[in-house]
């Protein structure tokens, strides 16, 4: 899937990026290289293979770390809404912005 420069410019309005001509042509071929590359890795068969979920348990035994869930602050609420120009109920109150 090669993208071209109207693709480019469709991507950076909705990045809301402002982009001359000359950075659109030298992303153009950047972005293509980088979809060739996914493309590649997915046409891979992976299918057997089990996900890492750090690449190191590919070549050695890894323990995971895990530490207990449980609660190890103390509730500072009311310090951290201090601040704010409006509380309510212990909830920030925002401004309205979707009519």
């Amino acid at each position: 899937m090669a993208l071209t420069h109207d693709d480019v410019s469709r991507i950076a309005k909705l990045a809301r990026l402002e982009l001359s001509t000359d950075e659109q042509a030298a992303l153009l071929p950047q972005l293509n290289g980088f979809f060739s590359i996914v493309e590649q890795m997915s046409a891979v068969d992976t299918s057997g293979v089990d996900p890492l979920y750090t690449p190191l348990s590919a070549v050695q035994e890894v323990a995971l770390r895990l530490r207990d869930d449980r609660v190890t602050e103390t509730d500072q609420r009311e310090l951290n809404q201090r601040s704010a120009p409006a509380v309510e109920d212990g909830l920030f109150l925002v401004p309205k912005v979707i009519e």
